[in-house]
Order: structure tokens, then sequence, then C-alpha cells
């Protein structure tokens, strides 16, 4: 397990899309996948134009796949919403 931070870049107007599909059967069955979907921690900036979660994640591969467009369930949403995103390894420091 990896803690992870995911940051969305959202194209404008497509906040509200993007969370109906993170949060349906099909989203959340893929983000199982490779999430603790009870351990994530989402939050979004106030014009709604990027997202960012903290990610306890099991299966990297399939992260990647979710994020960008190789998964074929994720794909269609991702084409229609989102602008860019980036990953990031997060560590505990002392």
């Amino acid at each position: 397990m990896k803690d992870m931070l995911v940051v969305v870049k959202l194209k404008e107007g497509t906040f509200e899309k993007f969370m109906g599909f993170m949060q349906s059967d099909a989203g959340m069955a893929e983000r199982k996948k490779f999430v603790d979907v009870t351990k994530s921690v989402p939050a979004v900036a106030p014009d709604k134009r990027t997202f960012l979660a903290k990610l306890v994640v099991h299966n990297i591969d399939a992260m990647h796949a979710f994020l960008d467009g190789s998964n074929p369930v994720s794909k269609p949403i991702w084409d229609e919403v989102r602008d860019s995103y980036e990953i990031y390894e997060l560590k505990k420091v002392s």
C-alpha cells in the first residue's frame, strides 16, 4: 500500500459530471480495483476546476490505467471532463 496524491484539472463546467461518475456504481467498482475507497480523502478547489485526493493505493498499474484513459470504463468520462492530471507519491516526514 502506498499513499498517493492525485490532482486532476477539470474542464470548466464538468465537475458535476465527473463526481457523478466517481460516485456511480461503475466508478466505485473501478476505483476499488486500485484504492481503499474508505481511506480516500477528497477535496475540490472553490472554482470546481481542480479535484485532488489523498489515496491509499494497492494497485499502482490499475490506478494509472484508470487515470490515463487506457481503462475502457473511465476513458469516456476522462475524455469529456479532464484537462490534465498529476500523481504524487507521499512520504511521511518526521
